[in-house]
């Protein structure tokens, strides 16, 4: 269960509605950070917007086709730190997933470029792992609710 989603909330864990979070960014409108950017990138491969993560990758690391057959099943993000100076910025963030019965994560230090007017992803450094909450612990599909009481 995804309660954020549930009540309309953008999947990018903003808090905001999709309408006014990362629905203009995917409708062609510019992401105005990298930061922005990298939260529609991140509800872009929820939402399994191929044309759009291809659309926003920079061309010079840009691979020529993305096969999201068998990609995990993304249910949180939490941007751990977002920096841009000028035409360059790197966002630090965590994404959580679910595997099988359990739980992974990716986290990556993702540099961008900002050309004519329009930020990029350009590459990451990546590092993935199980996670393995506790009852107690927050759950980690984002509802902020006791994993107990949630998705375990």
């Amino acid at each position: 269960m995804i309660s954020d989603q549930s009540k309309g909330h953008c999947p990018c864990g903003s808090g905001k509605a999709y309408e006014q979070c990362c629905q203009p960014w995917h409708q062609g409108k510019p992401a105005p950070s990298p930061e922005a950017l990298m939260r529609s990138r991140y509800t872009a491969f929820v939402q399994k917007r191929v044309d759009y993560l291809l659309e926003t990758w920079h061309p010079d690391t840009r691979p020529a086709e993305l096969d999201m057959e068998g990609s995990p099943a993304w249910v949180s993000l939490q941007i751990l730190d977002s920096t841009g100076q000028g035409n360059r910025g790197v966002v630090h963030f965590r994404a959580v997933y679910r595997i099988g019965d359990g739980w992974g994560y990716l986290e990556e230090h993702s540099d961008f470029v900002r050309e004519e007017g329009r930020w990029y992803y350009l590459s990451g450094e990546t590092e993935e792992g199980q996670l393995k909450p506790g009852r107690n612990d927050r759950c980690p599909c984002g509802s902020g609710k006791k994993f107990k009481a949630c998705c375990r």
